[in-house]
């Protein structure tokens, strides 16, 4: 019986010619445990120490050395443009939710709430399908994780949305 190659290391970089590429979404980057399809067919198995955010361009590291390419992979978002795109920036940083940030145009996961709110603000939302690359969290890595209006959730910060704002934290 053959093993399924393993990765459990993980590194923002390649430092060798890459074995194989990975597209993964933004919500499959995010990721400890799983077996993985490459786009040649073949099956590795991700096994590593902690919950991880694998970026785009990073690479897995098989137990014999061998590098695996993360890529991001195309998926449903909503193209956001606006006369003033900084103050949409804004509204949409203050609610946590992970955006690409470009010249011309911010990209979103799908979030009826936050379609609502830029329409709202006069911001046009476009359906597109494309590769996800937020911006990282603070100080320039990490996630930011956006406010999920399906269940209640905890944070440990404050917000202070005025009377208007409509949903627990």
């Amino acid at each position: 019986m053959t093993s399924i190659p393993t990765a459990r290391a993980y590194h923002g970089h390649a430092h060798a010619p890459s074995s194989g590429r990975v597209a993964l979404t933004y919500e499959d980057r995010f990721l400890r445990r799983k077996t993985l399809l490459l786009e040649d067919g073949t099956r590795i198995l991700v096994d590593l120490p902690q919950t991880t955010s694998l970026d785009h361009g990073g690479v897995l590291v098989l137990t014999d050395g061998a590098e695996i390419t993360v890529t991001a992979a195309p998926e449903a978002l909503m193209q956001v443009t606006a006369a003033d795109l900084t103050r949409i920036a804004w509204h949409i940083g203050n609610r946590h939710t992970p955006c690409q940030i470009e010249t011309a145009r911010l990209l979103l996961q799908p979030d009826h709430v936050i379609r609502d709110m830029l329409g709202l603000l006069g911001a046009t939302v476009t359906d597109v399908t494309e590769p996800f690359t937020p911006e990282g969290g603070a100080y320039g890595h990490g996630r930011t994780h956006g406010h999920d209006h399906s269940h209640p959730h905890a944070h440990d910060h404050t917000h202070d949305h005025g009377p208007s704002h409509d949903h627990d934290h």
